[in-house]
């Protein structure tokens, strides 16, 4: 049964959503599968910066996911992968949303409007780069039509990784 996506909107991130995916990501559950705990704010601020430049750069960015009444919910976007090891030069989709905000469709509906816009900025393709323990993110890859392209582990962690890939 499909149901239908919440309406979602996406920006760029402001200096203020540094603070505010900080508060929203320190949750255990949440960090589960980015090191168990919510990074330095410091962290924030420098991603939301590079955020920014992504914007202006590429036409994309990991852009702030917003609810209703404008609640910051997390992340959704693309980005260039920006590690040395894995899928050098390719563009990579991503998400992170807080806990309350699981199991509602946020995730899907974002992630699809990010497709489209990585689309019409001239990307042929992405990666998603989930743990292989992130049943979650792995749902919404089979759901946005992503297909298993590769097995690894994860330098930081030692745990099974999937790439995740979809031609545009």
């Amino acid at each position: 049964m499909n149901r239908a996506l919440p309406a979602v909107r996406l920006r760029v991130p402001t200096d203020e959503d540094a603070l505010a995916w900080h508060r929203v990501f320190d949750d255990p559950e949440v960090m589960e599968f980015h090191g168990g705990r919510a990074a330095e704010r410091s962290v924030y601020e420098e991603l939301t910066a590079r955020q920014r430049r992504h914007d202006a750069e590429f036409g994309f960015c990991l852009w702030t996911l917003l609810g209703p009444g404008d609640e910051v919910l997390g992340f959704t976007g693309a980005q260039p992968w920006p590690h040395a090891w894995g899928p050098a030069g390719k563009i990579e989709i991503g998400w992170r949303l807080g806990r309350e905000h699981w199991g509602k469709g946020y995730v899907t509906a974002a992630a699809r409007t990010t497709l489209e816009r990585v689309r019409s900025a001239g990307v042929t393709d992405v990666v998603a780069m989930v743990n292989a323990g992130n049943a979650r993110s792995i749902a919404v890859t089979k759901r946005l039509g992503m297909e298993l392209a590769e097995r690894f582990t994860l330098p930081s962690s030692q745990q099974e990784g999937h790439r995740y890939r979809l031609a545009l």
